[in-house]
């Protein structure tokens, strides 16, 4: 239940907190006019901008790096606060950038000069995201402040995952470089985690004051204008191209469809429809290639197949067989996996890095590391997961609906677990959702003599976030639930959550007692359906996938 005094100690701070940056906007309030309708144009005196930087960083993790940011600034507008720090996390960003590529160049060992290339990739993506939470922050607006916060949070807590995945790029290389790695990002990571902070402690609050006067006026959406462009663009399909092996579509492979697309697209849907038929091939919708949609023949007839893994040298970011960076893509009717078996550790089926991803009825088959729901807002609905270890991971927002996870026998010696998720950050909208669905195994695992421990997940960071809700357990999963990381890492920190299951392993009697295993309400649950964790869900509504957004009347 934890100590009532440091609880209400922890109470006091918070409120003490929100009325230091409350101050702030109404400091701002009152300053746009001097009571006879006239505007001051006076520059902010240096106490009053030190306050207002002293308030907005009381809410940040890293408060001396806070306040070293924004040193020189001159404004004691919460916005323009927020947009120079950033700024400066975009300049670390950059510069972490710009050191990694040259100590590549000294790099001998192959794993780690692709730990490079890995950190190229996520540091040039957090930049972007960086760049954009600046734009964003500018151009917020009364009526769509909600859409607006979603959006900053699912980017800035991007940007502080794609700098863990750059340092963890090395845990399978020799020597230090790790280290000085993370030393080199140490000071972009804190800045970083300070904006995610701001941007979520001031939305928690900004909406019970004076909207306009905070937000400084401009031209405002009219009511339902912002949703209804939205559901124009996402069901906008202009172009539809058809890959078939045997020759009767455009092209007879996925990549050379993708090839002839344009290297941006940000307009209008573009439809592959991919016929049945294995196809042997890498695939990956970079960054920029946006609105792609991919179309099999059901998830029986069309296979997409690869076998990259890291026994065979190659980074477990780069080991997927179909990687998603472009945003707002739909995947759908279709199979994807990666035969590397168990023996070849961690290899990655997919990857799912773009925001507002969609996949619907595709199977996904793999052993260790199957599906890797990397970064920003994701949805699965009717989908297939198979896995052996950590079968599903990553640092997303990620619901999933109907879909089933099938536990695979894995190598000698080694146990299963479903889940793995990535959250470090207190401010993170990240977690793992999984409500209606099924945790099964196949008949090697049912079969097995003495029985293979398979779990629900593990904390793979600190704070690691996974909520099952109104699934079917099957008793094969160990009484306990949760397995260990390492030692003893998140044991206390995590947030696991069990609620309304059902099935013989659903029994949550003989679960492990960390202090990270939390009891929830029907109250508190609803705060992890999509229709709350989201913010804005049109995304998933316009695309016609089957979705609900809110807890089942009861267990089917």
């Amino acid at each position: 239940m934890g100590d009532p005094l440091s609880k209400r100690k922890g109470l006091i701070a918070a409120c003490l907190s929100i009325l230091l940056v409350a101050a702030v906007i109404v400091a701002i309030v009152t300053t746009k006019g001097d009571g006879g309708g006239h505007v001051s144009t006076a520059a902010p005196n240096v106490e009053s901008t030190s306050k207002s930087v002293a308030a907005i960083c009381s809410t940040t993790q890293y408060q001396d790096t806070c306040h070293a940011s924004l040193e020189g600034a001159n404004s004691t507008d919460p916005r323009k606060l927020i947009e120079t720090a950033i700024n400066v996390a975009v300049a670390r960003v950059s510069h972490a950038l710009r050191q990694s590529s040259l100590m590549k160049e000294a790099a001998e060992d192959p794993m780690t000069r692709q730990a490079f290339d890995v950190c190229s990739d996520v540091l040039e993506k957090a930049v972007d995201d960086l760049k954009r939470s600046v734009e964003q922050i500018d151009a917020v607006e009364a009526d769509t402040v909600g859409e607006y916060v979603a959006d900053l949070r699912t980017w800035l807590s991007a940007v502080v995952t794609n700098q863990e995945t750059c340092v963890d790029a090395f845990e399978n290389t020799t020597g230090d470089t790790g280290r000085k790695m993370r030393n080199l990002l140490r000071t972009a990571m804190e800045l970083s985690s300070n904006g995610l902070a701001m941007v979520t402690d001031i939305a928690d609050f900004v909406g019970s004051m004076q909207l306009e006067d905070f937000l400084g006026g401009g031209r405002k959406l009219a009511a339902g204008e912002f949703v209804e462009r939205r559901l124009v663009e996402a069901v906008a399909v202009n172009s539809t191209v058809v890959v078939a092996k045997d020759g009767s579509g455009n092209f007879t492979t996925i990549n050379e469809a993708l090839a002839w697309l344009p290297k941006r697209n940000n307009d209008s849907q573009i439809v592959i429809r991919i016929k049945a038929g294995v196809y042997n091939e890498n695939v990956d919708i970079p960054k920029g290639l946006n609105k792609i949609v991919l179309i099999g023949d059901g998830i029986n007839a069309t296979r997409i197949t690869g076998n990259k893994s890291v026994a065979a040298g190659i980074q477990t970011y780069y080991t997927a067989t179909l990687i998603v960076s472009g945003e707002d893509f739909l995947g759908k009717n279709l199979a994807v996996e990666n035969t590397a078996g168990p023996d070849g550790h961690q290899a990655v089926a997919v990857r799912v890095s773009g925001d507002r991803a969609i996949l619907y009825n595709v199977r996904m088959d793999g052993y260790q590391d199957t599906l890797n729901a990397d970064t920003h807002r994701q949805y699965y609905r009717n989908c297939t997961i198979s896995g052996t270890i950590d079968f599903v991971f990553g640092n997303s927002l990620s619901l999933f609906q109907n879909c089933t996870f099938i536990t695979r026998k894995p190598g000698p010696k080694q146990g299963c677990m479903v889940t793995a998720q990535g959250r470090s950050d207190p401010k993170s909208n990240t977690a793992i959702i999984i409500q209606n669905s099924r945790f099964t195994a196949e008949p090697a695992v049912l079969a097995a003599k003495p029985p293979v421990p398979a779990y629900l997940g593990r904390p793979w960071k600190e704070l690691s976030r996974t909520i099952i809700m109104q699934s079917e357990i099957g008793g094969f999963i160990n009484r306990t639930g949760w397995a260990r990381w390492i030692e003893d890492i998140g044991l206390d920190t995590c947030y696991y959550v069990e609620y309304g299951n059902r099935g013989p392993g659903a029994d949550t009697s003989g679960r492990v007692t960390w202090k990270g295993i939390r009891k929830a309400t029907a109250a508190q649950v609803k705060s992890w359906t999509g229709g709350v964790v989201y913010g804005n869900d049109t995304w998933i509504k316009a695309s016609g996938v089957p979705y609900v957004p809110k807890l089942l009347p009861r267990a089917p």
